[in-house]
């Protein structure tokens, strides 16, 4: 009997640590999901040369002061918003990242590289348009107000947006010790309670991917003053950018 719980007792310690490794392992697989470019020619395409590596934004020249620069989510090709925002934001250029791994993009997604990039975009776009916003959808929500806290971005648009990657994977894998094993966090709360500039959150009803309680929190960080929330009614998280509310609600929150 007594061996018996023993063994049982190792299948099950053996079960978790292989369960944990493999988590550990493959942990960014879980969060980028690259897809193909499937809009746009050479003349939509600009190649930003970052490190080693070489990074796609799809792009809408525009002989403007104001430019529109846009994070897509985990498993988005933000080429397929071009023709929508280019109709909807005609006085901006556009400027559409894909990240490291999607569209013509080389590397890997991570969290620090994908930072980076960002940076190095914003600082070639503010060199040609001195005013810039910046739009951030699911995934994206995290970049854009990161690079918001560290560059003087004219208007932030947050679709979707979450309080923590690490604190939606804690509810996820509650058993696994996550905070531990985590590579990309993501805590865009540490950068909304910093931030002058203003900032449009737009929500999703019945988002099935983001909690709302995860996207309140962070709403709650920001100063009152800085931050207004739009819900967008009915609206899923991946079907928000097909509601006719969602580039009206973006284009006034310019």
């Amino acid at each position: 009997m007594a061996r018996s719980l023993i063994t049982a007792v190792l299948l099950v310690l053996a079960l978790y640590l292989g369960l944990g490794l493999a988590l550990f392992i493959f942990q960014r697989s879980l969060i980028y999901f690259p897809q193909p470019r499937a809009i746009g020619g050479p003349d939509r395409l600009l190649m930003l040369p970052v490190t080693d590596q070489q990074v796609a934004v799809t792009v809408r020249p525009l002989a403007s002061p104001k430019a529109l620069i846009y994070f897509g989510g985990n498993a988005e090709d933000v080429s397929r918003s071009l023709p929508d925002f280019a109709e909807a934001f005609p006085d901006h250029a556009l400027y559409l990242l894909h990240y490291r791994g999607f569209g013509d993009s080389s590397g890997k997604p991570s969290e620090e590289a994908i930072q980076q990039d960002a940076l190095e975009l914003f600082d070639k776009v503010h060199a040609l348009h001195r005013d810039i916003a910046v739009v951030g959808r699911s995934l994206g929500s995290g970049v854009a107000i990161r690079l918001a806290s560290q560059r003087p971005v004219a208007h932030l648009v947050l679709v979707t947006p979450y309080n923590s990657v690490l604190e939606l994977a804690q509810h996820q894998f509650p058993i696994f010790p996550v905070r531990w094993m985590l590579q990309d966090k993501y805590e865009s709360w540490r950068y909304a309670r910093t931030l002058q500039v203003p900032t449009l959150v737009i929500a999703a009803e019945r988002d099935e991917v983001i909690p709302r309680w995860s996207t309140e929190k962070l709403i709650r960080q920001f100063k009152p003053d800085v931050v207004r929330v739009e819900v967008i009614p009915g609206a899923g998280h991946n079907d928000i950018g097909e509601r006719p509310e969602y580039l009206r609600l973006i284009r006034d929150g310019l």
